[in-house]
């Protein structure tokens, strides 16, 4: 019997030590090039301990992107649920989102990594998709909600608007990850929300925007 089994606590202990050699050596090195030996002898820890807790390095690695996905679902519902309206929902969202990258950075890093991988790069199967649709559809719900609301313009297509502050928000995550020194605070979360909800335009422009249709789901 593999020694993380005699109890609830040494199990969690060791598992956890897992994920974070994984997650070093898998960020530094990519999948691919990560073995199970390197894995457990960086957790201090014995073969079987390790296929104890996951099957396999696949496995290994989807605990992990799931784990990202799955946390930045909690963040959003929790800073979400500490505005009073859309402004204050999406700068607690974005003061919370880059903390979080901040503090994660390597973990991030395979996060976003995923959706460019090649094949052999990643895991087969990884299924994570449909969890960056449900995150991505929360912040959609804030929209039509706001639009609702009569917070929001309506004369904009919802997913388009949630687009807009999503991807936003994905190029700031991807500037601190290429450039550790960069690092988006509470200010500049407000300034890119107010970017998003106030525009770039003069004041006393006379621009009126045009009705796009929106091809997708």
């Amino acid at each position: 019997m593999a020694k993380a089994e005699h109890s609830p606590k040494a199990g969690a202990k060791t598992r956890a030590q897992i994920l974070r050699a994984a997650l070093k050596h898998f960020a530094n090195a990519g999948y691919a090039a990560t073995s199970v030996q390197q894995i457990v002898g960086d957790a201090k820890v014995s073969k079987p301990a390790l296929y104890y807790h996951f099957r396999d390095k696949a496995e290994l690695f989807k605990a992990l992107v799931h784990e990202a996905h799955d946390e930045k679902f909690r963040l959003l519902h929790e800073a979400a649920g500490r505005g009073r309206n859309i402004r204050e929902q999406l700068e607690n969202i974005l003061i919370t989102l880059f903390d979080y990258v901040a503090k994660n950075r390597e973990l991030m890093r395979i996060s976003f990594a995923t959706n460019f991988a090649a094949p052999g790069e990643v895991p087969e199967n990884l299924c994570y998709a449909g969890k960056c649709e449900r995150n991505f559809e929360f912040v959609h719900s804030l929209i039509k909600a706001a639009q609702k609301k009569g917070e929001l313009n309506r004369h904009f297509d919802s997913r388009e608007m949630a687009f807009g502050i999503y991807g936003l928000t994905n190029f700031y995550f991807v500037s601190h990850l290429a450039e550790r020194n960069y690092r988006p605070d509470p200010k500049a979360s407000k300034r890119i929300v107010e970017l998003f909800l106030v525009g770039a335009a003069a004041k006393n422009s006379s621009h009126k925007p045009q009705k796009m249709k929106f091809y997708g789901k």
